[in-house]
């Protein structure tokens, strides 16, 4: 894969080109829509291969001309690994979230991308290209996504060497500037992109065994995308304790405007005050010791979305009665005693005697639990801890009974 310094201007190999796509439908039948999905476009500025995320392969015509019809193979199904497996989408995001700019953190996702690819993606049929880059490469283990990748290394002596690759803004989200953009000719929509992936997916999906782990779990994400559900629980806590009413109350201190109008009477105004939030936390049989901690780092997070005012978050341990609201300093000193049966309806109940009253209420629960008749007079928030569903039961004495989902009043999001 990587170019050569004495590369000669020639025409594209076509030929060649698509002899190698077929030898890689061939070789990965799985990939075949995807592989000719793809458009192809010569370019000398691309050093190799590379795709943008559009869906289409920029090609060096002297690479192809130096490079044997099976390892261009490996090529083709090594670029359409980054757009089918969203590279692009999953670059752009990082760099959001951790504030990576700059060509030099692209290339290390183009390089932590391609670990992900090419601890698998090869054998069976498929060489691999001469200079991949492969996680034993960096002294990394095989089998990880390029996101857990990206935190274990960083450009220096190690990966002088790759300063070459340029598999285009497809594996990294950079646009180049031989690339086409958005409003070029032949790149696909969003909605053609995604249903070349639901195909992919579907073929991986057919054949059982077939493909390598990394493939597998990828399929099972395209039918079952994973939610972002701290995001999506975070939003919600933050948009509950934002809302009309959360955190108001009547003062004195400062008379309404509208007591101009109604002589000799003083009205009051309202006054916005810190949100409180009330945590519950299911801590019954059924919720093992591995939900009990994701739910302490919740309640740190909630914290968080809150303002970071510890002092106003209490957690309500809960399995068939409610114990102490404890008032939070640290999540990890909050004992969640329980191990009984479930009802939640006690823990709603001690949450709202609790002084001052929370303006929130966020549960988090296996679901196995009656619900409270009546709305409280507060925003809730439900987290629902997953359940699985194959070989398990909610009652051993009733294999039949499903309990009640969260009702329509409660903001609700899976976790995990």
């Amino acid at each position: 894969m990587r170019p050569d310094a004495a590369d000669a201007p020639g025409a594209l190999d076509l030929d060649k080109l698509f002899a190698a796509r077929l030898h890689a439908a061939r070789a990965r039948p799985y990939l075949a829509t995807a592989l000719f999905a793809l458009h192809t476009v010569e370019s000398r500025q691309v050093p190799t291969m590379g795709v943008d995320r559009y869906w289409r392969c920029y090609v060096s015509p002297a690479f192809v001309d130096r490079t044997p019809v099976e390892d261009l193979a490996g090529v083709w199904v090594h670029e359409v690994s980054h757009l089918l497996r969203d590279h692009h989408g999953r670059s752009d995001r990082v760099a959001r979230e951790r504030g990576l700019t700059g060509p030099g953190e692209r290339l290390r996702m183009n390089i932590a991308a391609d670990c992900e690819i090419n601890d698998d993606v090869y054998g069976d049929g498929l060489v691999r290209p001469q200079g991949a880059v492969r996680p034993k490469t960096l002294g990394l283990p095989e089998g990880q996504l390029m996101e857990d990748y990206l935190r274990q290394f960083r450009l220096g002596l190690r990966t002088q060497s790759l300063a070459w690759l340029d598999c285009g803004s497809g594996a990294d989200g950079l646009e180049r500037e031989w690339e086409l953009g958005p409003d070029g000719a032949h790149g696909l929509s969003a909605q053609e992109r995604d249903a070349v992936r639901f195909r992919v997916a579907q073929g991986l999906k057919g054949r059982p065994g077939k493909a390598p782990d990394g493939w597998q779990r990828w399929a099972e994400e395209v039918f079952h995308p994973p939610q972002p559900w701290r995001e999506l629980l975070g939003a919600a806590v933050r948009s509950a304790a934002s809302g009309p009413g959360a955190g108001e109350d009547y003062t004195y201190g400062r008379p309404s405007r509208r007591s101009a109008g109604v002589a000799g009477i003083v009205l009051p105004s309202i006054r916005r005050r810190p949100p409180r939030v009330c945590v519950i936390i299911d801590t019954s049989g059924s919720v093992s010791d591995a939900e009990l901690g994701s739910a302490l780092i919740e309640v740190a997070a909630i914290s968080r979305a809150v303002g970071g005012r510890s002092d106003l978050v209490t957690v309500v341990p809960c399995d068939a009665a409610a114990r102490i609201a404890h008032p939070l300093c640290r999540a990890e000193g909050i004992p969640l005693v329980g191990g009984g049966g479930t009802d939640l309806r006690t823990g709603f109940a001690k949450a709202l005697r609790t002084r001052p009253r929370p303006d929130v209420v966020v549960v988090l629960t296996d679901g196995q639990t009656p619900w409270p008749a009546t709305r409280p007079p507060c925003r809730t928030v439900v987290g629902l801890f997953p359940r699985q569903q194959t070989g398990w039961s909610w009652d051993e004495n009733d294999p039949d009974y499903v309990p009640d989902s969260p009702p329509a009043w409660a903001r609700v999001v899976d976790i995990g």
